[in-house]
């Protein structure tokens, strides 16, 4: 009677083991399945050039060019591709944000912060782009919500490359909605522009 308890104890020991492995080994494949769903997102989203296609308005000489731009992009510049699922957590906390990269270039290639371009002085036009032109900027959504720029980041070349650029932050976008953007160019003195954005690499 012993030997037979015993062994009947054994073989409930053998089964939740077993029960246990099994359910390991589920979690592992589904972790493993999960991770190459990203990976192939992602990779996809990288061959696509991360970007939206260029919209651009041309007035006079002058070119002025958005580019939409996915968050994914920044989150994995700062945490790199060997860790998907930190970065893909990040995303879903920040996919109501969205970037936009936009350029300013003359068919000269010159210096766009030149007076003669901005009828005011260099400083005063670095000083504009850097923290005065955010108010230039907004959004319509297909839902007919328009949003303000949150923020912008005025990457400064030193007159070394031949434009001017900004990146332009935008918050609480409903990621599910194509969007334009509006500039009023008071800057540059152009008047009103509208890039819409309807590349279907941003439906990720």
């Amino acid at each position: 009677m012993s030997c037979f308890t015993i062994s009947i104890s054994a073989m409930r020991v053998s089964i939740s083991l077993l029960a246990c492995l099994m359910l390991i080994c589920s979690c592992q494949e589904k972790k493993e399945e999960d991770l190459s769903e990203l990976e192939f997102r992602y990779f996809n989203l990288e061959n696509s050039g991360w970007k939206s296609r260029v919209e651009t308005q041309k007035i006079d000489a002058v070119s002025f060019k958005a580019t939409l731009v996915p968050v994914q992009y920044y989150i994995l510049k700062q945490k790199g591709r060997e860790k998907l699922k930190a970065a893909d957590s990040i995303y879903e906390m920040n996919k109501r944000e969205r970037v936009i990269e936009f350029i300013f270039e003359d068919d000269s290639e010159q210096d766009m912060l030149q007076s003669k371009f901005t009828n005011i002085d260099y400083e005063s036009g670095v000083k504009y782009m850097s923290f005065g032109i955010d108010k230039d900027f907004f959004l319509v959504t297909s839902k007919n919500d328009t949003i303000p720029c949150s923020g912008v980041l005025h990457e400064r070349n030193f007159k070394v490359a031949p434009y001017t650029k900004v990146m332009l932050f935008f918050s609480d976008v409903d990621p599910d909605a194509k969007i334009q953007l509006i500039y009023n160019d008071v800057l540059y003195r152009k008047g009103k522009m509208k890039f819409s954005f309807t590349d279907p690499i941003l439906n990720l």
